[in-house]
């Protein structure tokens, strides 16, 4: 499964910051219909995912009937994301 959306930049904070987009409630719901088959426990989702330039695995936290995808220092600094920003992310789902 692939998807694509677009999605605003946010921080979460504890003990360190951690940077977020969330899915939008639809490809979730999508998404969620297939948990069972490739979660990992606890609801978590491996993927790969792209922004510009940069390719990078992860994996999807479920939130609130979403999830979210953590985006790591090194693709901020890369593609020169800061929170607020406004992204365009491609996610394949991994099995």
């Amino acid at each position: 499964m692939i998807i694509e959306f677009t999605g605003t930049i946010f921080e979460w904070r504890g003990p360190a910051p951690f940077y977020y987009v969330a899915v939008p409630d639809e490809q979730s719901q999508d998404i969620k219909h297939i948990s069972n088959l490739v979660t990992y426990g606890w609801g978590v989702i491996p993927v790969e995912v792209r922004i510009g330039n940069t390719a990078f695995k992860t994996s999807l936290f479920p939130k609130q009937d979403r999830y979210l995808v953590g985006l790591k220092d090194a693709v901020r600094k890369a593609e020169n994301l800061k929170n607020g920003d406004t992204v365009t992310l491609s996610l394949e789902i991994r099995v």
